[in-house]
């Protein structure tokens, strides 16, 4: 298992500053159209439904219910966009994919608009892909990743949950994500572990947001 470089004291503040700043959402795109101008970064959150993306975003953000967790799995059905920093970036929350009870139809259209999302969006700095630790990369995983590929959007790995498996599982699945990865041309090498619930790998997340959106 990689280990990845460690973040500077400074850049953890910056990210911190950044993050826990003034936030607010905007709008929810159902349509290309009615994405905001381009001129900002951006940075955006994939995954499953249930894998943890609302409490995600909730936590990097230090809010409770800004991304709306939901008993119900794939709540998440528009491109939604949130304001950081006064305008320092846009964090969208792409729709969930994977949930059995939506329709072939929609999962179909939401397919298809986050692709178009992707293809489009030249101030798209990177899109963190979340993968519960409990089940490591699924099909519909693999199927987003190659996606990611084709439109040469820069992506990394985001482990959830894992204060919920054992330091010797997450070992195992963070090695056999690391050795698929060397086949996705778009991929951080390296993904990062988290958990909302324990605030772990938090702080990183937000550093890392930092360096994106002002180096």
């Amino acid at each position: 298992m990689s280990e990845l470089p460690a973040f500077s004291d400074e850049a953890l503040e910056a990210g911190r500053k950044l993050c826990v700043g003034p936030v607010e959402f905007v709008l929810g795109a159902a349509s290309l159209h009615q994405l905001p101008e381009g001129i900002r970064p951006e940075i955006a959150f994939a995954g499953r439904s249930n894998v943890g993306k609302s409490s995600l975003i909730n936590a990097v953000l230090n809010r409770k219910s800004l991304a709306r967790s939901s008993a119900e799995p794939g709540k998440t059905r528009e491109l939604n966009y949130f304001n950081v920093g006064n305008g320092t970036f846009w964090l969208v929350d792409l729709p969930g994919f994977g949930y059995a009870k939506v329709s072939r139809e929609q999962q179909a259209k939401w397919v298809q608009l986050t692709k178009r999302y992707l293809r489009g969006r030249a101030n798209l700095r990177r899109v963190f892909l979340l993968v519960d630790s409990r089940r490591g990369l699924m099909d519909t995983d693999l199927e987003t990743m190659k996606m990611l590929d084709s439109a040469a959007v820069n992506y990394q790995i985001v482990l959830t949950k894992v204060d919920k498996i054992k330091k010797s599982e997450l070992e195992k699945i963070t090695t056999k994500i690391e050795a698929a990865l060397k086949k996705h041309p778009a991929a951080h090498p390296i993904p990062r572990a988290t958990s909302s619930e324990k605030g772990y790998g938090i702080p990183e997340i937000r550093a890392e947001i930092g360096q994106l959106v002002e180096g």
